[in-house]
């Protein structure tokens, strides 16, 4: 398939162009420059419609608006230099003490104030492949990080219904790094909310978190509510601990085996997506506090409990935590990282 390529807008005089990757099953993937962001996923659904199936925006302008802004999902994007929080927005690091912007709170969150999902990447699409590359370089102490980074991260659609993003970067000092991506999915194409999903994470770990949401630790969850080695809906496990997820899951620490760490089931649809993952944690959220108004689209509306993110990353808090497995990249070291979303529909 050929890749598509138009023009999405413009950021600070600078164009934003969209991309889109699809297979030979119908299956579309939309990304734009603009945060190394995918727009939207669309699948097939059994007269061959097709199904929007993660939340994002059809125009620009609306990754811009006040009202998204302020509620800040995070839709689709890429984000670092460190994903998730960093406690009171600061780390040591061979005996100097570096201060971070307090975006969340008293916390660092996602890369501070403008992080890789508010900048303009560098794309090359890949015909051959079905891919789309993107390239951004991170200066020293941006936002607070030391070290020039190169970063880059190729997004690739299979033939097998395979979302494929691998991540690398190189940087010239030691510094903590961790990329994710933040795609919210509704695997009944937002017709309902996701309370009767399935899920299952193949783990009994947990992230252990203060008041502040922040990591301490991790915790053995063995036979708990939190413990979804065997599928549960996501209204059961929300009822009973009376709140949304917002849990950070586990993993083996080696982070250059790719391993299957998590499915959810919309029953209703019998739509899967599997994660697969180099990464060793993932945090599983429901959305608990994305905000009712933002919407695609009449028929596509958003709001808590109405989408499901797994981002795979390296532990949250990992720098301030002794126990974090390959937080710190050394200089000229390569970071690498793999992560599958595949659908079955």
């Amino acid at each position: 398939m050929t890749i598509k390529q138009q023009n999405f807008g413009s950021f600070e005089n600078q164009e934003i162009s969209l991309y889109t990757l699809e297979n030979c099953h119908g299956m579309q993937v939309r990304l734009m420059n603009f945060g190394a962001t995918i727009t939207q996923i669309t699948i097939p659904d059994s007269k061959g419609r097709p199904v929007s199936i993660t939340c994002g925006f059809d125009n620009f302008e609306d990754y811009c608006s006040e009202k998204y802004r302020a509620n800040a999902p995070y839709f689709g994007c890429t984000v670092g230099r460190y994903c998730s929080q960093i406690k009171d927005a600061e780390f040591e690091l061979d005996g100097r003490e570096y201060k971070l912007a307090k975006n969340c709170g008293e916390n660092n969150l996602h890369g501070g104030t403008i992080g890789f999902d508010k900048k303009i990447w560098e794309a090359e699409p890949i015909q051959t492949e079905n891919a789309v590359v993107f390239r951004l370089w991170s200066k020293d102490m941006e936002e607070g990080f030391p070290g020039n980074v190169e970063a880059q991260v190729k997004v690739t659609l299979t033939e097998n219904n395979e979302i494929v993003l691998d991540y690398e970067a190189i940087a010239d000092k030691k510094t903590p790094l961790s990329m994710t991506n933040h795609s919210y999915w509704n695997l009944s194409g937002f017709k309902n909310d996701i309370q009767d999903n399935l899920v299952k994470i193949n783990t009994n770990k947990l992230m252990e978190t203060d008041q502040t949401g922040t990591a301490t630790g991790v915790v053995n969850v063995e036979g708990t509510i939190n413990d979804l080695r065997s599928a549960r809906t996501i209204k059961e496990v929300q009822s009973e601990l009376g709140d949304g997820f917002e849990h950070f899951y586990i993993f083996d620490t080696d982070t250059k085996q790719l391993k299957a760490i998590a499915e959810m089931e919309d029953k209703e649809s019998g739509r899967k997506l599997e994660v697969l993952s180099t990464e060793p944690c993932m945090l599983f959220y429901t959305a608990k506090y994305m905000a009712d108004e933002l919407q695609r689209n009449e028929n596509e509306k958003y709001g808590r409990y109405r989408a499901f993110a797994c981002e795979t990353h390296r532990w949250q808090n990992g720098p301030n935590l002794s126990e974090s497995p390959n937080t710190f990249i050394e200089a000229n070291e390569k970071f690498t990282s793999k992560t599958i979303f595949k659908l079955k529909f």
